[in-house]
């Protein structure tokens, strides 16, 4: 199980995938949103979101986990 966690504090613009999905690396799994700026959140592992920890509007903070992957 990989664990995708935000790099930095802000908000839950807008999230791509839905649990169950299957995802390649690369992937974007949601869509940040801090002072303005987009950040695209993707994922390292390919595999299948096993658990989506934020919705949009949700403030998360550094290290926050985002969701986790099941690489199996």
């Amino acid at each position: 199980m990989a664990e995708i966690r935000a790099e930095i504090t802000a908000n839950v613009w807008q999230v791509v995938v839905e649990e169950g999905q299957m995802v390649a690396e690369g992937d974007e799994i949601c869509i940040l949103e801090s002072m303005k700026m987009e950040i695209p959140v993707t994922t390292e592992v390919p595999g299948v979101v096993r658990e989506l920890d934020v919705e949009p509007g949700q403030t998360v903070q550094e290290g926050d986990r985002i969701a986790l992957i099941d690489e199996s």
